[in-house]
């Protein structure tokens, strides 16, 4: 259940991080009362997510390793535009990694109460409300080094349970002058580096401290449901915005942030 939570929420613009602890918390789940484990399972679902893109932007990532590769290695300025693309896609991804590696712990202790992702799930979901309602033609191959900094900035705040890194990576592109497509593309490439980063991250320390005792298997199912839900949301959401706007998604943040604040101010949960 919390592999398919983790692909679906992590791609489609409502939060990943904020779903992982809201379910447990209606369900009354308390699988992760262990930290190793939690932290275990952590690498699983992340590691789902990133087959899941890789798996379905194959081709393009391709184009852009080989021709950032020569970008780097050549300075072929007058090269394709992805082989300097990909390098900003990266560039892109620093924002978030320091503020992740400065403030890992405090986010872990002050973030992520349920009632704080309920009013986060709102005050996002109205921005992307706002900048999905902007004008834009902009495409992904006119992606400057101002773009890098305005996403990756924006993205930074996604360390937020209940913001939502696609949801916020394309509000942010959608200000700039993307169009729906080309928000949702920037924003699915840039998460490779950022989900690969993460997976290495936590692997390390998963190799360091081992995997909890009898934790294999479910780690396995993790990995497998959040790649083919992380997939369908993929393909989901790009047919959605050739034709449509981000409004399901809006009305979804803000239903789900009220109810969210209701059942925080009941003894319910």
């Amino acid at each position: 259940m919390l592999g398919i939570v983790q692909g679906l929420s992590e791609f489609l613009p409502i939060s990943s991080s904020g779903h992982l602890v809201l379910v447990p918390w209606l369900f009354g789940w308390n699988d992760f009362a262990d930290i190793a484990v939690k932290k275990a399972f952590d690498v699983a679902l992340h590691l789902g997510t990133l087959i899941a893109v890789i798996g379905f932007f194959w081709r393009d990532l391709s184009s852009y390793v080989r021709d950032g590769w020569q970008y780097a290695t050549r300075r072929r300025q007058d090269s394709t535009t992805h082989g300097r693309t990909a390098w900003l896609f990266i560039l892109a991804t620093i924002p978030a990694a320091l503020v992740g590696a400065l403030l890992d712990t405090w986010i872990d202790d002050t973030l992520g109460k349920p009632w704080l992702i309920g009013l986060s799930l709102i005050v996002f979901g109205v921005l992307l409300a706002w900048a999905d309602n902007l004008t834009g033609s902009r495409q992904e191959d006119s992606f400057t080094t101002q773009d890098a900094w305005r996403v990756g900035i924006a993205q930074a705040l996604a360390l937020n349970p209940g913001t939502s890194r696609s949801g916020i990576t394309i509000t942010a592109a959608r200000s700039a002058g993307f169009t729906r497509p080309a928000a949702a593309r920037v924003s699915f490439l840039m998460s490779v580096p950022v989900i690969g980063g993460a997976v290495v991250f936590k692997l390390a320390k998963l190799v360091r401290d081992g995997v909890p005792s009898g934790f294999v298997t479910p780690m396995i199912v993790g990995v497998v449901a959040a790649a083919i839900s992380g997939w369908l949301a993929i393909a989901t959401l790009m047919k959605i915005v050739t034709t449509r706007s981000f409004k399901p998604f809006v009305i979804y943040r803000i239903a789900a942030g009220v109810a969210v604040l209701l059942i925080s101010a009941t003894t319910w949960r």
